[in-house]
């Protein structure tokens, strides 16, 4: 069952009118009685009802939800995130022990961050000193060289938390990386476009300050290898892997693996094809390789992390699932929605686009059921558009849209855990500029991770309607989710539940809560853009105050606006927004 609904529109009958009085409250009795019988029946269907001749255009949605048990439960740490290689190439890595970047990420743990992107499978590992240090020159490395961790040490602080190493890095110094990685970003934009990728390496004094970063952030770091190195007879090459390896383990970092990103495109990227079968046993290999290890184990190992699951990507994933499916501790995929040609801010609120994820789910879900019934499954690497995105556009509040309704439908389908690329720095798809400034899909982020709990609900609507124009085609503009409160959030009891709406009509909308809902306090968290763009803002306001880090470099409090009990909730056109029900004492809610 879909967790939404659509409320299409007609043009009203002409036929005679009832009464003014008598007809919509017997409308509403016998909608009122359909509701509970459907409930009763188990028919978890939105309801719909013939719009009476005579009543008003507007429209009243009534919205119940099922308090009792939940129809899913999801992974702690669902909405993750992740860091792209590219961060090594234009020296953004260096930059990771920034306290507002800590600052920014610690607001999303628990989470998990994947070190992996386009470039994992050209990454290699040499245990050596920093090779900046010998490079000379205007520019960052001219101003770290003489330091021993590459950052400056009279801005060094231990963080009281966790004796991390936090810095404070001079305006001169991020002006220079800015203007080096812009120059970077040329270059990596052309080895994206003609699928030539050149070497990146990755020292172990780079290591440690992606590991000081994770852990400093309370992230925990999933490091996908590089499985493009093969053999003569195309098995995996695991020489680069076991130092690296050997070296995580004389640091004790605690970290999971994975081997490969999107392994579909090898023969476009390097002419060599790996099939599902070979992947299998390569990822065998690994798990032998870190058997003998005492700190990995056990580590979890994920993957193959494919492409979208077209026909040659589904044969792949049953090879790999046929000969390694019990080895992954979770599968995973890549989804993108659209290229990187979207010119159009109406093109993130288009529902044919929002859908598109389902198929891909039921394809994914069907091969590893087959194979591993009841195995995890996350999606690895969501952006919204391919090619690091389009500026002014995916780093938008309009970008939100097709963000939140990926969260809402990925948990109500089942799927573990959703990776969002990228944290930083790659393209226009991050979630914090650099600038390290918060961007819109940031603050969506963690009011989910301050509202939402792993426990997925089940949500019964019903409304009064017109009947469809002929041929028309009816899609859903109104996106509705519950899920137990977070139980983390220790303003709200346990019992209590979190709505989350979408709202991708031009019309506002009202919503009369039912049921188990009724005369309930409703906390709204309302995120609209922010300043004279719109849709295409980079800013975003809560409830109408605009939303912006404290000027210590703390995040704001994200401050409710309390509704009066019973209080129909009115949803403004083209927005989305998260309402948490107080005190349901839902049971579903009342336990872990």
């Amino acid at each position: 069952m879909r967790v939404l609904c659509a409320f299409p529109e007609a043009m009203p009958s002409s036929n005679s009118r009832p009464p003014s009085c008598l007809a919509p409250v017997a409308l509403f009795l016998a909608l009122l009685l359909h509701l509970f019988l459907s409930s009763q029946a188990g028919d978890r269907r939105p309801l719909p009802v013939d719009r009476a001749p005579g009543l008003k255009e507007k429209t009243l949605i009534l919205l119940d939800v099922s308090t009792k048990n939940p129809i899913r439960t999801v992974n702690e740490n669902f909405l993750s995130l992740q860091l792209d290689p590219s961060i090594i190439h234009d020296g953004w890595l260096d930059f990771l022990s920034s306290k507002r970047l800590v600052t920014l990420a610690r607001g999303l743990s628990p989470a998990f961050l994947r070190f992996g992107g386009k470039r994992t499978d050209f990454l290699q590992f040499q245990n050596l000193r920093n090779p900046a240090k010998s490079r000379g020159g205007p520019g960052p490395d001219y101003y770290l060289k003489n330091y021993e961790d590459d950052i400056v040490r009279s801005d060094v602080a231990l963080d009281k938390q966790k004796g991390c190493k936090i810095a404070q890095h001079p305006d001169v110094m991020l002006e220079l990386q800015r203007e080096k990685a812009a120059q970077m970003h040329l270059v990596l934009l052309k080895e994206q476009f003609s699928n030539t990728y050149s070497n990146l390496i990755l020292t172990a004094r780079s290591l440690d300050k992606l590991y000081n970063f994770a852990d400093c952030s309370g992230l925990h770091l999933i490091f996908a290898l590089n499985a493009l190195r093969r053999n003569p007879n195309n098995s995996w090459n695991s020489s680069s892997a076991l130092s690296l390896l050997k070296y995580s383990a004389s640091k004790k970092y605690n970290i999971s693996w994975e081997l490969g990103n999107e392994p579909n495109n090898y023969r476009t990227m390097h002419g060599r094809a790996v099939n599902g079968s070979q992947l299998g046993k390569d990822y065998i290999q690994l798990k032998r390789l870190l058997q003998p290890i005492r700190i990995y184990s056990r580590a979890s190992l994920y993957g193959p992390n494919i492409g979208r699951p077209r026909k040659n990507v589904i044969a792949l994933l049953d090879g790999f699932m046929k000969v390694a499916g019990s080895t992954v501790d979770a599968v995973t995929w890549q989804h993108c929605y659209i290229d990187g040609r979207v010119v159009k801010v109406m093109d993130f609120l288009k529902t044919r686009l929002l859908d598109t994820l389902s198929d891909q789910i039921r394809k994914i879900q069907k091969v590893v059921n087959t194979y591993t019934p009841g195995k995890k499954i996350w999606l690895e690497g969501v952006v919204t558009t391919s090619a690091g995105g389009t500026n002014n556009l995916s780093d938008s509040y309009a970008a939100g849209f097709l963000w939140l309704n990926t969260l809402g439908m990925l948990a109500h389908q089942g799927i573990d855990v959703v990776i969002r690329h990228s944290f930083f720095d790659h393209g226009y798809n991050h979630l914090v500029d650099q600038n390290f400034n918060p961007l819109p899909d940031y603050w969506l982020s963690l009011l989910y991770k301050r509202l939402i709990g792993p426990k997925v609900l089940a949500v019964h609507v019903a409304g009064l309607q017109r009947k469809p124009r002929p041929g028309r085609v009816i899609r859903d503009k109104l996106r509705i989710y519950a899920h137990c409160t977070n139980h983390h959030n220790h303003n709200y009891v346990r019992g209590s539940i979190t709505l989350f709406i979408i709202n991708l009509h031009r019309s506002r909308k009202k919503i009369k809560l039912a049921g188990t809902l009724r005369d309930k306090l409703v906390h709204q968290y309302l995120l609209q853009p922010y300043g004279q763009e719109g849709l295409k803002s980079k800013s975003v306001q809560l409830n109408g105050q605009p939303l912006v880090m404290v000027d210590d470099g703390t995040l704001p409090e994200l401050k409710p606006r309390p509704l009066r009990a019973g209080r129909t909730l009115v949803i403004p056109p083209v927005t989305m927004g998260f309402y948490v029900v107080k005190n349901v004492n839902a049971l579903a809610c009342r336990y872990r």
